[in-house]
C-alpha cells in the first residue's frame, strides 16, 4: 500500500528547537493525515494536557495523494487537543497549501511546547528558523500574509496563520492558510495561540516519491474537469434551496426548520455575487466562490452553504451581502463561521435580536478581541447558553451544522456519536440521507451499520487526504483503494482503528456514552446507540476495550 513518506518533524517553541523521529511504521498502518497525526497525538500528548498549555500538541499533516497531480487533493489535515470540546480534533483545510507543506519533506510537523515571545515560525527543505514578530500582534490575517511576503517572499499559499481570536484564545478561533481557506472546526487557532504562534510557513522542493495509480488520476481529472455540476458555479451553496423546501434549514436559533428569505441567501443569490472561478491546488473542479458586491465594497470568498446557515437563517438575516460580511470578518480575525454563527445567533435569541445585521458586525470583533460580551461569547454555546438564558444547542461542546438530526435521524445520530462532536462531516450521513439513498426517517440496524462504515470511509477520506466532494461523487471506494494500490478492507481497516484511537484518548479524558447526547428526542436512539457500539465492538459505556485500543495500535 502506498502511505505517505518522511519524517516526523518536531518544532518545540519554548526552548526554540528541532527534532526529527521516523516514523516508518505508524505511516504504514495509518497512512497519512489525519491517520498519523491521530496515532501521535494518541501516544504523545498526555491525556490530563491542557488545551491551552504547553504539553498539548499540533499536529499538522498530508498524506500521499498530495503526491498527485489529480483533481480534489489539494487539502491537508491539522489534529491537537481542543479547547472547544476537550477532546482530540481533527480538521482539515483547501487552498494551496498542502503542497508547499510536502515540498520541505516531512508529512508530519508537531508543534508543542510555548513562546513568551509572538514567533513566525519557517520551515523548509533547508531547516526551521525562528522569527520574533511583536509588532504582528493582534494583526488581522491578510496583514501577516503580506508582511510575509514583503520580508520573505512567501504568499498567503505558504502560511498557516491565527488571527486576533486565536491570539486571545477564543475557543472556536480557526487556523487560516491562503487567507480565506481555513482548518476550521475546534479551536485550533487557540493552540496556536497559547503557544505563541502567529504564523508558520513551508516551502521547499523535497515532496518524496509515491506510486500512485496514474491511470486512476487521470480518469478523475479528467472528470473533474468535464462534468457539468451546480457546485462548480455556487459551492456547497448549491443546496440551499432544495435543503429549505425539502428538508430543512435551522432558522433563528434552531426554533424553526424552514427560512421563509431564503431566496435572499440560497446557491442564486451567492452565484450573483461571483465574478471569478477559483479552486484549490491542482482541482480542476473549481467549486469555490470569490464573490463581490459592487454597492458596499464587501469582498470575499464564500461563503459556503454552512455560512449562510449560520449567519443567515440561524440569525435570521436574509440578505446575501450580510451574510458575505460576517464572513469576510471571520476570516480577517480568524473564526470558526459555524461555531461564531451559532453563538451569535444564541445571543441574537437571548436580546429578541434576530435580523440586526449591524449588531453581528459588530459583535464579531468584540468576540475576536474578548471585549463586553464577546468574552462571553469567546467561551461558544456549550460554555455560554446558561448566563444567556438559550438552549444549549452543541456535542460534546461542539456547535451543530446545519443538517438537522431532527430530520435526517441518521445524521443526528452522527452528530451525537461523533468523536469531535456536532460537526456534519465526520460521519457525513447527510449524503445518503439527501439524495435518498436510505429513508432519512427513523435509525435501523442498516442505518446503524452504514453510519459505522461512513465514518470509517470519511477517516480514510481525512487521511489520503482527499476533500470531501471527491470521495462520494467522484472517487469511489475502488478508486480510493487502486489509487493506493491496495483494497478497500485494509482501508476500512485504517479507518475503524483511527475512529477507535480517537474516542480512546476521550475516554481517558472522562468522556463516554453520557457525552453521546442530543438537545433532542430520536425515536430509537437509545437502541441505535446500543448498536453502533457493539458494531463497533466497544463497551455498553461507549468506551473503548483495552483489546481494541491494542489491536489498534
Amino acid at each position: 500500500m502506498e502511505h505517505a513518506n518522511g519524517p516526523l518533524l518536531t518544532i518545540d517553541v519554548g526552548d526554540r528547537s528541532v527534532e526529527e523521529s521516523a516514523i516508518d511504521d505508524h505511516l504504514e498502518s495509518f497512512l497519512g493525515g489525519r491517520g498519523i497525526a491521530t496515532k501521535l497525538a494518541h501516544e504523545r500528548i498526555p491525556f490530563t494536557a491542557d488545551p491551552l498549555g504547553p504539553e498539548n500538541r499540533a499536529y499538522l499533516s498530508t498524506g500521499p495523494l498530495q503526491q498527485s497531480r489529480m483533481s480534489f487533493t489539494g487539502r491537508m489535515n491539522m489534529t491537537a487537543l481542543s479547547p472547544l470540546t476537550d477532546g482530540l480534533v481533527s480538521t482539515n483545510a483547501g487552498g494551496y497549501l498542502s503542497r508547499n507543506f510536502a515540498g520541505t519533506g516531512y508529512p508530519v510537523v508537531e508543534v508543542v511546547g510555548e513562546s513568551d515571545e509572538l514567533l513566525a515560525i519557517h520551515v523548509s527543505d533547508d531547516g526551521v528558523e525562528f522569527e520574533t514578530v511583536p509588532e504582528l500582534r493582534e494583526a488581522h490575517v491578510p496583514h501577516v500574509s503580506e508582511v510575509m511576503n514583503d520580508r520573505h517572499g512567501l504568499e498567503s499559499e505558504n502560511l498557516v496563520t491565527i488571527g486576533p481570536a486565536g491570539e486571545n484564545l477564543v475557543r472556536f478561533a480557526c487556523v487560516m492558510t491562503y487567507d480565506s481557506r481555513a482548518f476550521g472546526r475546534g479551536g485550533l487557532g487557540a493552540v496556536l495561540g497559547s503557544k505563541g504562534v502567529k504564523t508558520i510557513s513551508f516551502a521547499g522542493e523535497s515532496a518524496p516519491t509515491v506510486d500512485l495509480s496514474s491511470q486512476v488520476q487521470s480518469e478523475i481529472h479528467g472528470e473533474a474537469a468535464t462534468t457539468d455540476d451546480m457546485m462548480k458555479r455556487q459551492g456547497t451553496t448549491a443546496g440551499t434551496q432544495f435543503i429549505n423546501d425539502n428538508f430543512s434549514l435551522p432558522t433563528r436559533y434552531f426554533s424553526e426548520l424552514s427560512f421563509e428569505d431564503v431566496e435572499g441567501i440560497n446557491g442564486d443569490a451567492v452565484e450573483s455575487k461571483k465574478y471569478e472561478k477559483a479552486a484549490c491546488s491542482v482541482c480542476a473542479f473549481a467549486c469555490k466562490l470569490p464573490t463581490r458586491d459592487e454597492a458596499s465594497g464587501v469582498e470575499t470568498e464564500g461563503p459556503e452553504f454552512e455560512t449562510v446557515f449560520s449567519f443567515g437563517s440561524n440569525q435570521g438575516i436574509g440578505d446575501i451581502v450580510d451574510v458575505m460580511q460576517s464572513n469576510e470578518l471571520c476570516d480577517l480575525l480568524g473564526m470558526d463561521t459555524i461555531s461564531a454563527g451559532n453563538v451569535v445567533a444564541a445571543y441574537l435569541a437571548a436580546e429578541d435580536e434576530f435580523g440586526n445585521a449591524e449588531l453581528v458586525h459588530d459583535l464579531l470583533p468584540k468576540i475576536a478581541h474578548r471585549e463586553g460580551i464577546g468574552d462571553l461569547l469567546a467561551e461558544g454555546v456549550d460554555r455560554a447558553h446558561a448566563d444567556l438564558g438559550v438552549e444549549n444547542w452543541s456535542v460534546k461542546g461542539m456547535e451543530f451544522a446545519a443538517h438537522d438530526g431532527r430530520v435526517l435521524n441518521g445524521q443526528g445520530l452522527s452528530y451525537a456519536v461523533a468523536n469531535r462532536g456536532a460537526d456534519h462531516m465526520y460521519g457525513n450521513m447527510l449524503s445518503p440521507e439527501y439524495d435518498g439513498a436510505v429513508d432519512p426517517n427513523g435509525l435501523s440496524a442498516e442505518k446503524v451499520e452504514l453510519l459505522i462504515h461512513r465514518e470509517n470511509k470519511m477517516a480514510v477520506r481525512d487521511s489520503g487526504v482527499l476533500c470531501a466532494f471527491g470521495i462520494d461523487d467522484y472517487v469511489t471506494e475502488s478508486d480510493f483503494a487502486a489509487l493506493l494500490r491496495t483494497d478497500w478492507e485494509r482501508l476500512d481497516a485504517i479507518g475503524d482503528r483511527i475512529v477507535a484511537l480517537e474516542r480512546h484518548f476521550n475516554n481517558q479524558r472522562g468522556r463516554d456514552r453520557a457525552d453521546d447526547r442530543l438537545p433532542y428526542d430520536i425515536e430509537g436512539f437509545e437502541s441505535a446507540l446500543e448498536q453502533y457500539y457493539a458494531g463497533r465492538q466497544w463497551n455498553d459505556d461507549g468506551t473503548v476495550p483495552e483489546a481494541v485500543v491494542e489491536s489498534s495500535l
